[in-house]
């Protein structure tokens, strides 16, 4: 017996499991799972598996490997399928007796290492209350897979490491209530984490560390990927309810890449929102974070650092609130900036954003830039160094800047304006900002913009 968890104990190599990273193991290793006790351990060594290992839930299961335990898959698809038979909710009436003694399924502590192009880590099927926990998933294709329908799951202190697919996968799966935290997720080829085809609820992705999830180290032609990558451009799917707080997600720039990217069909589904993106740093990809059709998106309190083209890339989207956030480079070569594309009703307050580059970026692209926007507040932000403006506004209306401070620190001075409007637009109010005397012409406004009460240094 195990006190420490008050169920009965089985070892895998007494059921014929040989550990020595020869020996095909399978056969042995379902036999353990199948006739074997609640707790399954994997004491030291390799084990070698050919075919996936079913795990019906028919009862509460754990397989432990204490740190030490192995699993080598050689074959196609996952190392361990994990299927349940929860068909309901999270609620408590729709939970259906049999299923309470599936509840709490876990893998534990285990090395996972892929030795087949197809191979996958995990899979979790119509589980519910499933926990990984301390897994280390290595040279696989993807390191979890989601799939179907799960309730309540806890992915937590795991390593994610140099997959060739994705690191956590939420496959066209019906999932709500998932905490992914306290884990390394890097150097996964097609996203860290990442969300298609799949309706999802209640998402909290808090302290990991994810990384360099692109193509690089693996040496293979580019593909737009993330860190975290969401895609509800199918019909019928859906994310919402999302926290992303306190995690570093950074990355190698790479085409069409991003370190947080939403896709969403503008004609079709519900717009993924009651998101709250804060307290991160993030950085170092072509599009920092990239929203499309997003509506009712929280982004504060973050370090946004070092873009390609655009700490922040907002397309097709509203109700956003991007407040408190540091947007800069941290290295020569790299830029920074703000980008609104047809976009309503958001609101951009207290944020600093600058131009660090001596003679301007190299894209040429003002920090912030509003193209075919209605109803933009702008308040209480730095604009310095802009190049060529620190506001550049195209055929906006509606569009109110206040506040706000703008200044160019270098010697030889770069910015040429403050603010610009260019294009057709209406009702837009410019007032009460204080522009630096080292600032060309500091406001280049057309009729449709009222300029009242700004304080221009002399």
């Amino acid at each position: 017996m195990d006190s420490t968890r008050g169920k009965r104990v089985s070892n895998v190599r007494n059921f014929g499991a040989a550990g020595d990273g020869k020996a095909d193991d399978t056969k042995a290793i379902q036999h353990a799972v199948t006739s074997g006790d609640d707790v399954l351990e994997f004491p030291k060594g390799k084990y070698r598996i050919t075919q996936t290992i079913e795990v019906p839930l028919e009862r509460r299961q754990c397989l432990d490997g204490g740190g030490q335990g192995v699993v080598v898959m050689e074959g196609p698809g996952p190392a361990f399928r994990l299927v349940g038979t929860h068909g309901g909710t999270g609620d408590p009436g729709s939970i259906k007796p049999e299923v309470w003694s599936q509840c709490l399924p876990a893998i534990r502590n285990l090395v996972i290492e892929g030795g087949h192009a197809g191979a996958d880590g995990i899979e979790l099927v119509e589980t519910m209350q499933a926990v990984i926990e301390g897994v280390l998933v290595r040279r696989v294709r993807h390191g979890i897979r989601l799939h179907k329908r799960n309730r309540n799951v806890l992915i937590s202190h795991c390593h994610f490491y140099f997959n060739t697919g994705v690191g956590i996968f939420l496959d066209r799966v019906n999932l709500h209530q998932i905490n992914i935290t306290g884990s390394h997720i890097s150097y996964n080829r097609q996203g860290g984490i990442r969300i298609e085809g799949s309706e999802v609820r209640n998402l909290q992705i808090t302290g990991n560390d994810i990384e360099y999830n692109n193509h690089r180290a693996h040496g293979t032609d580019p593909e737009p990927t993330a860190e975290i990558y969401v895609d509800t451009t199918a019909r019928g799917s859906s994310v919402n309810e999302l926290t992303v707080s306190a995690n570093t997600i950074q990355a190698t720039v790479s085409p069409g890449g991003a370190n947080i990217r939403v896709l969403n069909d503008l004609e079709d589904g519900r717009l993924p929102g009651l998101w709250s993106i804060t307290g991160n740093v993030i950085g170092n990809q072509e599009n920092n974070v990239h929203l499309t059709g997003c509506h009712g998106v929280v982004l504060s309190g973050n370090c946004i650092y070092s873009c390609g083209r655009h700490n922040l890339l907002v397309e097709h989207s509203s109700h956003l609130t991007i407040g408190t956030n540091s947007f800069r480079r941290h290295t020569p070569g790299m830029h920074t900036g703000i980008r609104l594309v047809s976009s309503r009703d958001c609101l951009i307050n207290g944020c600093t954003v600058e131009d660090q580059d001596p003679a301007g970026q190299k894209t040429g692209l003002s920090l912030l830039e509003l193209d075919r926007c209605l109803r933009i507040n702008v308040s209480g932000c730095q604009f310095l160094g802009g190049v060529p403006y620190g506001v550049d506004a195209r055929e906006c209306s509606q569009t109110n800047i206040s506040g706000c401070t703008f200044a160019d620190w270098r010697v030889e001075k770069r910015t040429k304006g403050a603010i610009r409007f260019e294009g057709e637009g209406h009702a837009n109010l410019v007032t009460g900002n204080v522009i630096a005397r080292d600032v060309a012409q500091p406001l280049l406004c057309g009729p449709g913009v009222l300029i009242r009460d700004n304080l221009v240094g002399r």
